[in-house]
């Protein structure tokens, strides 16, 4: 295991709220209420999407420093701030097993409406619930 700092920007938008975008990551993105709850709910969001990454065999992009120019695609956002947000990135299981479960109907719908990828949420549901 071992622990990264992604730098992340933290705009204002026009309901008032704000938004977080890591420039290393593409639709890694997240929000708050304010700009400290916008950085806190950007921890778990870099978590799962780092987890994401990891679970499905792809790299990890290095981070860039705090203070490096971005990317293109968020050169017209205005940082109310730029934090650095720590992840810790676990090795990718090195054996992956198949299950065969049985779940109510109306649950593997809810799954499906939140989730992009039922086995990684019940993975995720799994870990948060061990801890």
């Amino acid at each position: 295991m071992a622990l990264r700092f992604y730098p992340a920007v933290i705009d204002q938008a026009e309901d008032g709220g704000f938004g977080v975008a890591f420039p290393d990551l593409p639709g890694c993105t997240s929000a708050g209420s304010s700009a400290q709850d916008a950085a806190l709910q950007a921890a778990e969001a870099l978590r799962l999407h780092v987890a994401g990454l990891v679970e499905d065999g792809e790299s990890l992009p290095d981070p860039s420093e705090i203070d490096a120019p971005v990317p293109d695609w968020l050169a017209e956002v205005v940082p109310v701030a730029r934090v650095l947000v720590p992840v810790e990135v676990l090795a990718r299981p090195s054996r992956v097993i198949r299950l065969n479960i049985t779940l109510p109907e109306e649950l593997v719908r809810s799954i499906d409406r939140v989730s992009g990828n039922r086995s990684r949420f019940l993975a995720d549901a799994a870990r948060a619930a061990l801890g």
